[in-house]
Order: C-alpha cells, then structure tokens, then sequence
C-alpha cells in the first residue's frame, strides 16, 4: 500500500476554453434539489433521502484500499466489533495490521477511517460535490467498511452529516424528530455511546450511489445489509465552549506580559469587602481591549477554523519548486489541486484581506486580493483559469510557496 498523500499523476491536458470563476467540475448530489432549495428547505431542518443521487456513480475506493489506510501510522482509524472482540462493542483505534483483519469475525464488525479525503485524490473530489457551504463548515470524509449486519449502533451525532452509499446496501432506521440536548439515555459501560431506544419513523435501505442527509441530534441507526462502505460527510461545529476557550488561549499571546493591573490615586474603600465601580470599570477595559477589537476576532477565527484537525498537516514537499519551474508545469497542462478543502478560508476587512491556510495567516495587499476567493474557491487552477495572473510575480511566488508547503498539489 502507498504511503497516504495524494501520488502524482499524469499531467491533464489544458482546457480548450477558460473556465469562469467560481465554477466547479463536480455538481452536487442533491437530485433534482439546487443547492439554495436545499439550504432553505432542509439545511439543520429535516432528514432528506436522494435515491440515485450519483447516477453514473462507480466506486471511489476498495475495501482493501481503505485497509491499506487504517494500517498507516499517521492516519486516525477505529474499529467497532459488536461481537468478536474482548466484550460486546469493543472499540479499538489504529493503526492495525494484516493479522488484526485476519482474525476478524465473519461479521458484526466495522472499521472506520477519517479524513480520506485528505489521502485520497479521487474522495477529494468526491467532496467537491458538497462545496455549496463554506469551506470551514466542511470537517472531513470518513469511509467505513462493514460486512453483513455490521455497524457502529444507534447514536445521534451534534453536527450536519451526509451519508452516501459508496458500494453494498446498508439499511437505515432513523427518527423525525431530533433529541434535544441532555435529553438523549445511552447504554452504559460500552465503548460508544449507544441509544438506549428511539423512536424509528423511516427504515430504508440505500444502495449504491444514493444518499441520505441528517440535521444534527437526528437518531440514526445503520447496519450492513452485505459487504458495504458509507461515505459519511461531517461537519464542524464547534460548541461556544470551545470557541470562547480557543479564543481566550489566543488572546493571551496579545496582551503584554509585563502589563499589571495598578490603581494610583485610589482612595480609603468604604467597605473593603466590596469590589468598587472603579475596578471593575479597569478590568471591563482590558478584557474589551482584546474582545472588542473586529480584526482581532476575525484573524483569530480564521486561524482557529483553518487549523488542521486530529494532526494532519501538509506535507511539504522534498524538492521544492522555483517560480519559472511551476509555472513551465502550469504551462504543460498541470493542474494545482487544493490539498485540504477546510484548510482554506479568508476574511475580508474594510482595509485589506487576510488569507488563512492551515491555521497560518497572510495579509494580502489589495493589488493581491483577488487571489483570495481564487485560491479557496471552486475553480480549477490551470494555466488557461489562472490566465494573466501568472504575469505577476507576487501571485506566482503565492502559488510556489503553497505548493511547496504542500497546501496545493500539482496534478
């Protein structure tokens, strides 16, 4: 099995006419749903089941592929085995090895491998389809593989998730109604949160190429008609917790260290026990002075969404690119793909934009600002789509510097 990063390919032959701006080769798998229908009708509202939603669909990726995956070192893989293991739903975490496959039960057993869309170029596009949200909502793609009647149990998960039927049919029983927070009973002294019951208002089964949506804290139970793989589409959601612990563990860096609070010209207190209008005034001031601040925030949160999650960060590349090297390669019909969809935002502010890239920030002049929407959009980046901006250097060494951070692949 490859080591997990994407493997070069052949170069793609130039387009015969420039692509638009803003235009992606990948359509969504929403049927006959635009994405704005869907967003206003069904986007953290209701369940939606697609029946062919890929109809020229052909698998992306094998089960002895996705095995490969779990065996390697820096890649987060699970296993689930209701019956098999050491007690009911043991879960045990990667990176396995051929024996721990082999000695697997015939069935009653799922693996699960995260962010393959991040290893794999093919399930890299895969999650171009799901592009009609902001890139920092997209979390990752995980595949699971599961013989007859596995599966990971009957659960609720906190955020939006789609879960597309890459081969074999899974059945799915899942509720209309979503459990509020706190409300929701597990089964206790098991690996997983399990639902003790829920209430089962759909069970259907989905085969090849169809989807199903889910709003967060729907119950939703799928189990392995046969041999299957689910590509299941997460999304972040961070709860306020982490945000405002995130945030607060960044604000620290700003403030200075030597600063302290001081109070010359205080005065004899009244009540010594009681904390004065005055203190309270000068500690109100230098908490605004960090939380108050717009670009502040706005930089903060564009470092903190673009961060790489569960570790994995770019590889950069052995043999660097010069400028004139990659833009021969632009030139001879390569394509520079987006490493990691999530890992690329911007923000713009009244006097400037700022580009964010796997939790680092650059401060685009405004003749460069243009190259924020192109590099963290949808389109293509081929020489025939990148057009009169390969004329200037400030942009090229742009592209350089992230292909050779590995944040952008040349195809």
């Amino acid at each position: 099995m490859a080591r997990c990063i994407f493997p070069p390919s052949p170069k793609l032959p130039s387009s015969p006419s420039p692509i638009p701006n803003n235009v992606t080769l990948f359509p969504p798998l929403l049927g006959d749903l635009t994405p704005e229908q869907f967003l206003a009708d069904y986007w953290q509202k209701k369940p939606l089941l697609i029946r062919n939603a890929w109809p020229d669909y052909e698998p992306l990726l094998s089960p002895e592929e996705l095995a490969g995956l779990a065996c390697e070192e820096d890649v987060t893989s699970r296993l689930i085995l209701e019956r098999g293991g050491d007690y009911p739903w043991q879960m045990r975490y990667g990176p396995f090895d051929e024996a721990d496959f082999a000695a697997l039960p015939e069935t009653h057993w799922t693996v699960l491998v995260q962010e393959v869309d991040r290893l794999v170029p093919d399930i890299a596009d895969f999650l171009e389809r799901f592009r009609f949200v902001p890139n920092w909502r997209l979390d990752d793609v995980q595949i699971s593989y599961a013989p007859a009647h596995g599966n990971a149990g009957a659960h609720i998960d906190n955020y939006d998730v789609f879960l597309f039927q890459g081969f074999g049919h899974r059945r799915w029983q899942i509720s209309d109604a979503p459990v509020p927070e706190g409300h929701e009973s597990y089964i206790e002294d098991l690996d997983i949160r399990l639902l003790e019951n829920f209430s089962i208002d759909h069970d259907w089964v989905l085969g090849p190429g169809d989807l199903l949506y889910l709003p967060p804290r729907f119950p939703h139970y799928g189990v392995a008609v046969d041999d299957c793989m689910t590509y299941s589409v997460g999304f972040r959601a961070p709860t306020h917790e982490e945000l405002v612990s995130a945030f607060f563990s960044y604000a620290t860096e700003l403030v200075d260290p030597t600063a302290r609070y001081h109070d010359p010209g205080r005065t004899r207190p009244a009540e010594p026990g009681q904390i004065d209008a005055a203190t309270l005034a000068e500690i109100r001031a230098v908490l605004r002075s960090v939380t108050q601040d717009d670009h502040v925030l706005n930089r903060w949160f564009g470092r903190y969404l673009t961060e790489p999650k569960r570790g994995s960060f770019a590889f950069p590349l052995d043999e660097p690119y010069a400028d004139e090297e990659l833009l021969a390669e632009l030139e001879a019909g390569a394509e520079l793909r987006r490493a990691a969809i999530a890992d690329l935002a911007y923000v713009d502010h009244g006097d400037g934009t700022v580009l964010f890239v796997g939790g680092e920030e650059i401060v685009l002049p405004p003749a460069l600002a243009f190259a924020a929407p192109l590099l963290t959009g949808t389109t293509p980046l081929t020489a025939d789509t990148l057009g009169e901006h390969l004329a200037e250097d400030a942009f090229v060494a742009v592209l350089t510097e992230w292909v050779n951070d590995g944040h952008l692949l040349v195809m």
